[in-house]
């Protein structure tokens, strides 16, 4: 079974895809297979259908969740197995049309001043203030940072598309200062070495759960009830932005949005003056 996932693995790298969308769907196939004790080639369209059923109704997936683990294993099935996929289709979740959770800029400040470690509150920093996805902050590279133009590029974001982004002068100050801390040739945020920050570093960039579990628990420690993740950081990002007055067109760019439309959602976060209709809807009200 082993020689069937590093198969699957091999076709989505040929595919082109990440290799964060890779594990991911990797980790849907094995999640399927663990369900059923056998192997996917095993399972039939019967019981693909009821898992889906399970992970919706019983598991209570979300439509995030769900969406990954159905794209995993119709890709395993189509690419690596050669199977038709026709009779699934009707399992694709309805689409949310919840609006993001979003954090005030103070709310942002004093989570990750409480942050614990160094090169956990140094990523999480850069990761908000230039808007990015984890992966995309974690596996940053110095050789990314344009500090003559004041931009950064980022490689392979979300479907393979590279963007830049420009970098504020407080958050260029941040990775010049972290960098000095280990001064890795390669990975802006490597993965600290055995025996603290200031030691060796390894040759890989900082784990991803490092990054998630250090925000959570900076979160807790602020006292913040929201619920929220470090992809929060990315929605706030945008909203503060638009808030300043940054152009929607250039806060879709920053985000690497193809489709305005998903940048749009924003604009329906941010503070607006209510002080005119709020009188107004306390002068129809007055008589109630």
């Amino acid at each position: 079974m082993t020689d069937l996932f590093t198969r699957f693995s091999e076709d989505l790298q040929l595919k082109g895809l990440s290799q964060r969308t890779i594990e991911m769907y990797v980790r849907a196939v094995r999640q399927l297979t663990k369900y059923y004790q056998k192997s996917p080639e095993e399972i039939s369209d019967e019981e693909l259908r009821k898992y889906f059923l399970y992970n919706k109704n019983v598991r209570k997936w979300s439509r995030v969740a769900s969406t990954i683990s159905l794209c995993g294993i119709k890709h395993f099935y189509t690419l690596t197995l050669k199977r038709e996929w026709t009779s699934l289709k009707f399992v694709r979740p309805e689409k949310e049309r919840k609006l993001p959770v979003i954090l005030s800029r103070q709310e942002v400040k004093t989570i990750l001043d409480r942050v614990q470690f160094p090169h956990h509150r140094a990523c999480l920093k850069v990761i908000y203030s230039l808007g990015l996805r984890i992966g995309e902050g974690t596996t940053l590279q110095v050789a990314d940072i344009y500090s003559d133009r004041m931009f950064v590029h980022i490689h392979r974001g979300k479907g393979n598309k590279d963007r830049y982004i420009p970098l504020p002068e407080r958050t260029l100050e941040i990775m010049r200062a972290f960098w000095k801390i280990h001064r890795n040739p390669v990975w802006l945020f490597p993965a600290p070495g055995r025996g603290g920050q200031r030691m060796p570093c390894n040759n890989t960039p900082i784990p991803i759960s490092s990054i998630q579990i250090a925000f959570k628990e900076a979160s807790k420690k602020a006292g913040i009830r929201k619920k929220v993740s470090v992809r929060h950081l990315r929605h706030s990002y945008a909203t503060h932005l638009l808030e300043a007055g940054v152009s929607l067109r250039y806060v879709q760019q920053y985000l690497g949005h193809e489709d305005p439309k998903t940048t749009m959602v924003y604009t329906r976060l941010i503070k607006q003056d209510l002080a005119e209709p709020t009188r107004l809807l306390n002068q129809v009200m007055r008589d109630l």
